[in-house]
């Protein structure tokens, strides 16, 4: 096995998490199985991590960070704030529906840590993670447009992880694609009223 350095093993081994448990499961994936995965030894994994709750909690991390860079980095100030609204809405979307397996991995991340003694945590850290990514995303919207929100961030934001929270999590069990459609662009609607008051 190559010599590498450990943020690199400790990337190698969260992608092959999630690649894991998209496939088997988040109960169902042991650390040997992600070691498997990843083509590394057990004993490079308790190098890189102290326990299995330390890697879900990577992993959560790396999921929404990715969701968050890939929409932040598509925001395009458009003509007007709904467009603008509605097309970083769409980038998110657009990799729900090319990997649903991947979105389907993060309730099962929340399921399984709500149940887990000791994990309980993790949820929490998960969803708190997108509150603040949604008021990320909020607030480079607004400074981009030189609008100050009328409703408290926090509020918005909350607001904007609910609603996408709901909205994937129905298309995911539906699989309704027009009714999805729909629903992003009164969550886009929705969106622009509150922040313009």
């Amino acid at each position: 096995m190559a010599r590498m350095p450990s943020a690199e093993r400790r990337r190698q081994l969260v992608e092959a998490a999630i690649r894991a448990m998209t496939r088997d499961g988040v109960a169902r994936t042991t650390t040997r199985s992600i070691c498997s995965e990843a083509g590394v030894s057990l004993s490079v994994f308790h190098y890189c991590f102290d326990s299995k709750q330390a890697l879900l909690e990577a992993a959560i991390e790396a999921i929404t960070g990715n969701y968050v860079a890939r929409v932040m980095s598509a925001v395009e100030l458009r003509s007007t704030l709904r467009e603008t609204v509605r097309g970083a809405l769409q980038t998110y979307w657009d990799h729900v529906t090319a990997h649903p397996g991947e979105h389907m991995l993060t309730y099962d991340l929340t399921q399984y840590a709500l149940r887990e003694p000791g994990f309980e945590h993790l949820a929490r850290a998960q969803y708190e993670q997108y509150v603040a990514s949604a008021a990320s995303l909020i607030e480079q919207v607004c400074v981009g447009r030189g609008i100050e929100p009328r409703v408290p961030l926090d509020l918005l934001a909350r607001c904007l992880a609910a609603a996408i929270d709901g909205l994937t999590l129905q298309f995911l069990v539906l699989g309704d694609e027009r009714a999805a459609d729909a629903l992003l662009d009164t969550t886009a609607d929705q969106m622009v009223a509150l922040i313009e008051g």
